[in-house]
């Protein structure tokens, strides 16, 4: 399959509302959807953080991850933002058939 759930966390959710307009409006993602607010437990730079932040989950085609990560660290504020891919093994093709498009120069 070519479609892939692209998972992205943010610290606010106007800086996610931020990213998925700008994925979307460029056809690098088909759809972004913005989560409620989570703990996120981490360690970083040798400490051990407790931060509130907001999960975000895009569909995409596999061909756009590499532009669709650039894009997002371009304008996300972490210096390391999580962009982890999964790949669909099935579902709805018509819903599948739908991300392609939306993902598509063409369209």
């Amino acid at each position: 399959m070519n479609t892939v759930l692209v998972y992205v966390t943010a610290a606010t959710r106007e800086d996610a509302v931020t990213l998925g307009r700008d994925v979307v409006g460029r056809r690098l993602a088909a759809c972004a959807n913005i989560l409620g607010e989570m703990t996120s437990i981490y360690r970083w730079q040798g400490e051990i953080a407790e931060d509130r932040e907001i999960a975000m989950i895009l569909k995409t085609q596999r061909n756009l991850i590499d532009p669709l990560v650039a894009r997002i660290k371009a304008l996300h504020n972490y210096d390391c933002p999580c962009i982890v891919a999964v790949g669909i093994e099935g579902g709805n093709s018509e819903f599948l058939d739908w991300i392609a498009e939306e993902t598509s120069p063409e369209a």
